[in-house]
């Protein structure tokens, strides 16, 4: 059942009971603070070296790596597809059905495109199918990012990775989502197996995912390299892995990166330029009420 998002329309309010998140942190979802900055970085380094093509997520759960991944496109020369089962009964096989009832029995495509309207004006093109559909529905060598978060089963992500190797760009780049958590072992299999047979160079790892490309991985390695040791509070360390060249990456407390913002945020939460939130100057103004005049003084005059 493939369908595509209605485009040049303004977004629809979301119907009652539907999510409207008030920031990004209220999408449901994982995606923690190293795998932030590392999208954040790996796409605004391709616009930086003007590599265009299209962005491709096969998994998307609730929408939250979508809805980031959404702030990084060029609506007027790229497109963003995005393919997932969400509630359709169109499994590929029984294993995967079971795998999707009992994992996401509470997934709805009309959730995750209240969450994504919540900060983007449009929806991606939407495939609402098994992955397998991707090399039909997708142009080889069109696009240069292709997130995989779909199905955890070896024989899935084998063929979700061949599809990616598909439709990237000779330079474009892959991430593969819990290629280690202890549940997930079909997706290590299926990672590695790229690496060593199929191509697929390492660039970094995170704790979670995965960050890959068919072209060379050195440019990508040192410039990141040299980006998050100038940036500080960045663990970083080099392997070699199977005469593969890695580098592993935490930053979990590194700033994070400009987050898209919900049309749903409180409009007074950041009390406009150079003012505190409503919240925060409530509390200063009883603390200058209870506290004494000389320790008022002593604590404005270190504020300032």
């Amino acid at each position: 059942m493939t369908t595509t998002a209605t485009s040049g329309q303004a977004p629809p309010a979301a119907p009652q009971g539907l999510p409207q998140p008030r920031t990004f942190d209220e999408v449901p979802g994982w995606f923690y603070r190293t795998d932030l900055i590392l999208f954040d970085w790996f796409l605004t380094r391709q616009r930086e070296l003007d590599h265009r093509g299209d962005l491709l997520e096969m998994g998307a759960y609730m929408g939250k790596s979508a809805v980031l991944m959404g702030a990084y496109l060029d609506a007027h020369e790229e497109r963003f597809t995005v393919c997932d089962l969400f509630d359709s009964d169109a499994a590929p096989d029984e294993a995967n059905g079971r795998e999707m009832q009992h994992s996401y029995s509470t997934l709805t495509r009309r959730a995750f495109e209240a969450n994504y309207l919540s900060f983007h004006d449009e929806l991606p093109r939407i495939l609402q199918d098994p992955t397998t559909v991707v090399p039909g529905e997708v142009a080889d060598g069109s696009c240069r990012f292709v997130h995989v978060d779909a199905s955890h089963l070896y024989e899935h992500v084998h063929g979700d990775i061949a599809a990616a190797r598909d439709v990237l760009a000779p330079e474009g780049l892959v991430v593969l989502d819990d290629y280690r958590s202890d549940h997930t072992p079909g997706v290590a299999c299926a990672t590695w197996q790229a690496v060593l047979e199929g191509g697929l160079r390492p660039v970094c790892v995170s704790s979670n995912k995965f960050y890959g490309t068919w072209g060379d991985a050195r440019p990508w390695q040192d410039a990141l390299h040299a980006e998050l040791s100038a940036r500080g509070k960045c663990w970083l360390q080099w392997q070699e892995v199977a005469g593969q060249r890695l580098l592993l990456v935490g930053a979990r407390k590194a700033a994070a990166p400009r987050l898209p913002v919900s049309r749903h945020a409180p409009a007074a939460a950041g009390g406009g330029p150079g003012k505190p939130a409503p919240r925060a100057a409530a509390a200063r103004r009883l603390a200058a009420d209870l506290l004494p005049p000389l320790m008022t003084r002593a604590l404005r005059r270190a504020r300032r």
